[in-house]
């Protein structure tokens, strides 16, 4: 069984932009997040590591069997299984975020609206579900987590073309369009209760528009002025 410190450094290497979000959730909260977090980044990783997509429909399907209640003796696999018999997790809110994984197995995105649909039901769906860990169901969550989502696609464009691959929208969608549409899920005023689930959208503030740069000391300053402050 994974143990908590074991799961902090795991979700501290693997998604440290949201796990530094965590530390102004409540203490209780924490672990849950950091579970939810790292499960997140198995899905992320499913294509990431395939050699070719086929093989990462078999992955995503591996974790659709975890969550439909397959025993898995596995780091992350293991504590998620004893949390979604526990209640913890929503068993359709963890499938919905796989199924929207499926479309980086895609030859491409083909269009704004598939664009939008992969961000909403990756990065904003998994906002919106940190917000229910954190008593909160909300509409604002879960746009704040879509910007984040659409400006993590644009700073990991270069890295990805690299590859071959691509998630940015194959129509004559610009890159300005996609930005316009992030700035604008700002205007939702993201809720004190559920403020560390939202705490991402500031990345994606400072990351808009800009060319990719590593995080610094500037970054965690905005997200604990925003965590003090409530605004994004």
């Amino acid at each position: 069984m994974t143990s908590s410190s074991e799961l902090l450094v795991h979700i501290r290497r693997a998604d440290p932009d949201r796990f530094f979000t965590t530390l102004f959730a409540p203490a209780g909260k924490r672990e849950a997040l950091w579970l939810l977090y790292a499960f997140n980044h198995e899905l992320a990783r499913a294509r990431e590591v395939a050699s070719e997509p086929t093989l990462a429909l078999i992955r995503l399907t591996w974790w659709r069997e975890v969550v439909e209640g397959a025993w898995r003796q596995h780091e992350i696999a293991t504590p998620l299984t004893k949390a979604l018999n526990e209640g913890v997790f929503k068993r359709a809110d963890l499938a919905a975020l796989i199924d929207a994984r499926e479309a980086e197995a895609a030859s491409e995105i083909p269009d704004f609206d598939s664009f939008m649909n992969y961000t909403r039901g990756t990065a904003g769906k998994l906002a919106r579900i940190a917000g229910k860990l954190l008593g909160l169901d909300s509409d604002a969550v879960e746009d704040l987590g879509t910007a984040y989502g659409i400006s993590g696609v644009l700073r990991a464009a270069p890295f990805l073309a690299r590859q071959g691959r691509s998630l940015l929208p194959a129509d004559d969608t610009t890159e300005d369009q996609l930005i316009a549409t992030a700035q604008a899920l700002f205007k939702a005023p993201p809720p004190r209760a559920a403020m560390a689930a939202c705490l991402t959208a500031v990345y994606a503030r400072r990351d808009l528009g800009k060319p990719y740069r590593p995080r610094g000391l500037g970054d965690k300053l905005a997200v604990l002025n925003a965590a003090m402050w409530g605004r994004i």
